[in-house]
């Protein structure tokens, strides 16, 4: 069943930062739409992403849920600890720590480093071999990841065998049965990888990180716990195997194994590292076997990307060394599983692109001389080349060139700003100009569109000289008075509409400048005339009032006339009727 890639982006928390990108030791990023999405197909899973991302949005697979579901099965699931669980969790004792685990629901809990004995013991047969050749161990799945994939031409050097955890599988279903089912607990992402790959060996792996989550979840503090006679581990407590998180700690197994003389072991640990060395592999030349424990982590597994606290790697290792307890007596041993495993795997196609294409790329980010190329690094690859590779390959955006979109941003701004109708000016803390267009010259008038002809834009050029009506209202906002500030100010007989804004505070402000002087002009010419106008209307409606006054007043008196004569007849009438 196909599954999520182990690490993956949460795209809504992704601030496009370019962090991973810098950081990714393969470039397995890729830009889409302003967010850093992980190649699945490209990437090793050494987890530098998830550790670097400021906001977290670099997420590792959850397996926990799945965890919990194959304990509810009622099967027997056994536990794969991780040998450097001692400086993980260094105040709880072994038998606490498996108690607890216990209490979660395993049947059984085994070391992982039983599975590093086999694989010591197993290369310790083949050293015994003394044709001249290179054999890098596969104990670290983020190197047999970055070989396979990047450095194909040395894939036939690993050694095909198990790794530590695999053949620590092979080993609990040989003692628990083939039905056993077994969980992965340790510092390691790409342990995730290897249960994808091989599902009827390893069933889930988890990290130390969800260990620890599981445990608050359910409230289990192991260090408080009394562990009981049932609580070791299973089939038996691991020996020099529980060196292997540390840089040499299998070497120091094969040789206390089986002790080979006439062979090299060289351990290097580290990314970087790693990667150096094997590109140098073809230059030398040997006259014995050369074994190379390689591994991606700086100090080994104790480092792992899933660890509680990154560092401290000489305290980590003491806790190993005090961990892991053997005699010599007990060697040599021999294998009791299968290690072998074939491990061959698809190297990925890398393009190459001309110097032609290359520069067709740079030329859409503004880059077409060679002194163009800053290699600033701001878009996360190491060279401007580099970038246009990745433009190519489709990775990256041109809106990464943090450079380019600079110069874009300022092209812009300063095209916008010429083409305003308004003046525009710009002054520092210190009142100079740092910008302006030409419609200020012009509005301003005298000389200065000629001094601006000869210097575009007047930088550094003093305000208080050129604009002194300004100087308040710049001075107001630049210390933090109002964010903006709208008036209509008069200066050598003109009328300027301004609004001055902070673009900086206390630093930078803008001014918007606006010639209104015409405008003020007819507007009290329209006052004045309104006014006329309404002085002749009063006057004509006091003449209106003043003649329907008298209509009234004559019509009041023959209207009273002719009431009074028709009430005298109608008096007349009443008296001959009585």
């Amino acid at each position: 069943m196909d599954r999520q890639h182990p690490i993956y982006t949460e795209k809504q928390e992704c601030q496009d930062c370019y962090k991973c990108v810098r950081n990714c030791p393969v470039k397995a990023i890729r830009i889409e739409n302003g967010s850093a999405m992980v190649m699945a197909e490209r990437c090793v899973s050494c987890g530098r992403c998830v550790e670097v991302c400021p906001v977290h949005a670099k997420r590792v697979r959850d397996d926990l849920g799945r965890v919990r579901h194959l304990l509810q099965s009622g099967g027997k699931v056994v536990v794969s600890l991780a040998p450097s669980f001692v400086s993980e969790f260094p105040d709880c004792s072994p038998e606490r720590l498996i108690a607890a685990l216990r209490r979660l629901g395993f049947h059984a809990v085994s070391e992982t480093a039983l599975g590093a004995q086999e694989v010591s013991a197993t290369v310790a047969e083949a050293l015994r071999d003394p044709v001249p050749r290179i054999l890098v161990s596969s104990a670290c799945p983020v190197v047999v990841e970055l070989v396979n994939k990047y450095l194909p031409q040395h894939a036939h050097r690993i050694t095909q065998l198990c790794s530590p955890l695999l053949a620590h599988c092979r080993l609990l279903k040989q003692h628990f049965g083939p039905e056993a089912r077994v969980v992965f607990i340790g510092p390691c992402i790409a342990k995730k990888l290897e249960a994808d790959a091989h599902p009827d060996l390893l069933d889930i792996a988890i990290s130390f990180l969800d260990l620890r989550r599981w445990f608050e979840e359910e409230k289990i503090h192991p260090v408080t716990l009394t562990p009981g006679p049932e609580d070791v581990f299973q089939p038996e407590a691991a020996r020099e195997g529980a060196l292997y998180p540390v840089d040499g700690g299998m070497i120091a197994g094969i040789k206390a194994n089986c002790p080979v003389t006439d062979a090299n072991f060289m351990a290097l640990s580290g990314f970087e590292n790693v990667r150096d060395a094997l590109r140098d592999l073809e230059r030398i030349t040997l006259d014995k076997p050369l074994f190379l424990e390689l591994l991606a982590c700086e100090g080994g597994c104790v480092n792992g990307p899933q660890t509680a606290e990154a560092g401290a790697t000489v305290l980590k290792r003491c806790q190993v060394f005090n961990h892991a307890a053997y005699s010599p007596d007990e060697f040599p041993r021999q294998p009791r599983v299968d290690a072998i495993l074939d491990r061959s795997g698809p190297a990925l196609d890398t393009p190459e692109y001309s110097d032609r294409e290359l520069r067709e790329a740079l030329a859409t980010v503004g880059k077409y001389r060679p002194e163009d190329e800053l290699n600033c690094s701001g878009c996360g690859y190491a060279s401007c080349r580099e970038f246009a590779a990745a433009l190519l390959a489709g990775k990256a955006e041109a809106t990464m060139c943090v450079s380019h979109m600079r110069k874009l941003a300022q092209k812009k701004a300063n095209a916008l700003i010429q083409a305003m109708p308004s003046g525009v000016l710009i002054v520092n803390a210190g009142l100079n100009v740092v910008e302006c267009n030409r419609r200020f010259a012009e509005i301003l008038g005298g000389d200065l569109p000629d001094i601006y002809d000869a210097r575009p834009g007047l930088e550094g050029a003093s305000a208080e000289r050129i604009a002194p009506f300004l100087i308040p209202l710049a001075r107001r906002v630049l210390n933090g008075g109002e964010d903006v500030e709208h008036r209509d100010l008069r200066h050598d007989g003109a009328v300027y509409r301004v609004s001055v804004f902070a673009i900086e505070p206390e630093r930078i402000v803008g001014a918007v400048l606006q010639d209104i002087t015409e405008p003020a002009v007819n507007k009290d010419r329209v006052i004045r005339k309104a006014q006329d106008v309404i002085r002749r209307q009063m006057e004509t409606v006091q003449k209106i009032a003043y003649l329907l006054g008298e209509n009234a007043a004559e019509s009041q008196v023959g209207l009273n006339a002719i009431i009074e004569s028709f009430s005298a007849d109608s008096a007349r009438e009443e008296d001959k009727d009585a």
